[in-house]
């Protein structure tokens, strides 16, 4: 008894993970859909987020799925994160800077065209 419990707690927790992590899977799997390296150099993301947040957690695994590098900052646990937020106008999040752009809104097309 003990065992089958253990093994759907174990299931849940393998589902999770993959859930969390389905951008960094999908790249080993897909490669074409990566950024050129270029871009990947010379990438200058910032994302401001908190950790309940559906559209942080899209962006992150965009990110994550096209191979740009980013830092993400949690402007709830972070008080430099959050007067960095503020002062660049925050208002909401996602909340990203990508090579200077301010994006405010999970807009995948946005970010592409930031980065070139």
């Amino acid at each position: 008894m003990l065992g089958g419990v253990f093994k759907k707690v174990l299931l849940v927790l393998l589902v999770v993970v993959v859930f969390e992590n389905w951008g960094k899977i999908e790249r080993v799997f897909n490669p074409s859909q990566v950024v050129s390296e270029h871009v990947r150099a010379s990438a200058r993301v910032t994302l401001y987020a908190t950790e309940w947040c559906g559209y942080c957690k899209q962006i992150r695994r965009f990110l994550d799925q096209k191979g740009i590098p980013y830092q993400a900052v949690d402007i709830e646990k972070d008080a430099q994160a959050r007067k960095a937020y503020e002062a660049l106008g925050g208002g909401g999040i996602p909340f990203v800077s990508v090579n200077g752009t301010l994006i405010r809104d999970y807009n995948p097309d946005a970010i592409m065209a930031a980065l070139k």
